[in-house]
């Protein structure tokens, strides 16, 4: 272990946060620098458990012990060699991830858990600025073709570890960036675009070929794919969202939350949005409905944007700050999480269930919403919601964001003319080897297993290609992505 009693002696620290005066002002990530000394005291305070619970907590099982000792003696490329055999792009977890791996750290028991997340961010960054992560391209080729239809975290990834044992992949990706939600629908605050790119070019210069602006099964029949390459990952994410079919849904002023954040990922691209198209919180008073990190993420671009008023309503009750007796360490509690968004302003409010949207001439002028009451059903144990008489109320919106989740990816087009079979849940059926009801063709990510985390689309893009290569080979030299029990138990 590092240092032998580390965590008696020094508190848990993270990063500094730029100051919400200043950071409201800018779409540059938040956190300001946190300098090697710092990384160095807190993987310190990991004590290299004999049963690592942070294993089983990740999706990826990621070692974490192994590397917060490296990085604590100073050894940060032995570090990143660690963290890089189980996780393609730290990076992107080390920024975005909800860390459940500090979750079931064994001092969150009693204490606040060691910070990994920062430090694996750290460790990332460390390998970029010294030049250590670098393109490497197989020795040789297989002669095998396979396309990636998706190039979101669990796309990359699979197309990042296939390409390693000698396949030559093509990633496929209907929008014009590659990157898919860590490139258009998480905010720059969160993960600067940058980030992204620069990995991007990095498998590009690996010898992965990207297609953007391809919108396969459209641009390209699935015929074709099927006949070009010698195996397919179907890697689209679960991008179906969740909507509200209420009175007055079809007023102006009424949005998706993807519709808004994506927008605004362009223009902050560079893009130029026509006037009549424009979706703006500035000088509005905006309601965002679903508590999630959806609608977290338009909290803070509505922030930037010069809103007016902010609020954000829930249907389900509010979290306890604490753990509850029957969500015990190390399991993934449901607790009140906030972030840095909500530092930055707005009002939270709890058990809200909207009825319907008011406005005149097709413009959105009122949400109609009442409170609601839960209880548990003494049949089957479940919550269940009743709206309390005489509570109903309406409040003035200019702009309205539904944040409610995504439900599957879309049926139709592509995977309906591959002919897939789907679960109950409208999710892309696999075996446990990942493949479909169609021999060659395999699902990654959202795709199959339904929203999740990043964190997860990365282990499903690794396990994917595990499959694939042996599906293509016979056998593979390709790591598993087996994560522990406790990963499994975490819901979204």
């Amino acid at each position: 272990m590092g240092k032998p009693l580390g965590f008696l002696h020094l508190e848990r620290r993270g990063p500094g946060r730029a100051p919400v005066s200043k950071r409201v002002h800018s779409w540059k990530e938040f956190y300001v620098e946190w300098p090697d000394k710092h990384s160095q005291g807190q993987a310190g305070r990991c004590m290299d458990c004999a049963v690592p619970f942070c294993h089983t907590g990740c999706p990826l099982g990621n070692l974490i012990p192994d590397w917060n000792d490296l990085v604590y003696r100073g050894k940060w490329e032995q570090a990143l060699s660690m963290l890089l055999a189980t996780n393609n792009f730290p990076e992107f977890t080390g920024r975005i991830c909800p860390a459940p791996c500090e979750e079931s750290c064994v001092l969150n028991i009693n204490q606040d858990p060691v910070t990994i997340e920062y430090i694996e961010k750290a460790i990332a960054e460390k390998g970029f600025q010294e030049g250590w992560i670098k393109p490497m391209p197989p020795e040789s080729r297989t002669g095998k073709r396979v396309a990636i239809v998706g190039s979101g975290p669990a796309g990359l990834a699979a197309a990042q570890q296939l390409n390693r044992a000698g396949h030559q992949v093509t990633v496929y990706e209907r929008d014009e960036y590659a990157g898919g939600l860590l490139t258009l629908g998480i905010p720059d605050f969160k993960l600067e675009k940058e980030v992204v790119q620069r990995q991007v070019n990095l498998m590009q210069e690996e010898g992965i070929a990207f297609k953007t602006s391809v919108n396969v099964g459209v641009d390209i029949p699935a015929g074709q794919l099927r006949e070009q390459f010698d195996a397919v990952c179907l890697a689209g994410g679960a991008t179906m969202a969740r909507d509200l079919q209420v009175p007055g849904r079809s007023l102006s002023g009424v949005h998706l939350a993807m519709d808004y954040l994506t927008q605004q990922n362009r223009i902050n691209a560079g893009q130029t949005i026509p006037d009549g198209k424009r979706l703006s919180a500035t000088g509005k008073r905006v309601v965002i409905l679903g508590g999630g990190d959806t609608g977290a993420d338009c909290l803070g671009t509505a922030h930037r944007q010069g809103a007016k008023e902010i609020y954000q309503y829930e249907l389900l009750p509010k979290p306890p700050l604490q753990r509850s007796d029957n969500e015990p360490w190390p399991y993934w509690p449901i607790v009140l999480r906030s972030s840095a968004a909500h530092e930055e302003g707005g009002k939270r409010e709890y058990s809200l269930l909207t009825k319907g949207f008011l406005g005149t001439n097709g413009k959105l002028e009122k949400l109609v919403a009442v409170e609601v009451e839960w209880a548990t059903s003494d049949e089957t144990g479940r919550q269940v919601m009743q709206e309390k008489a005489g509570s109903e109320f309406e409040i003035e919106v200019d702009l309205v964001l539904l944040a409610l989740g995504f439900v599957s990816p879309e049926q139709g087009g592509l995977l309906d003319e591959l002919g897939v079979s789907y679960d109950p849940m409208g999710n892309v059926s696999t075996d446990e080897e990942h493949m479909t009801s169609i021999a060659g063709i395999f699902a990654a990510g959202d795709t199959r297993r339904g929203q999740s985390l990043v964190v997860w689309a990365i282990a499903e893009g690794r396990e994917a290609a595990h499959h694939i290569d042996t599906y293509l080979m016979g056998s593979t030299v390709l790591p598993r992505s087996l994560p522990g029990a406790l990963a499994k138990t975490i819901s979204v």
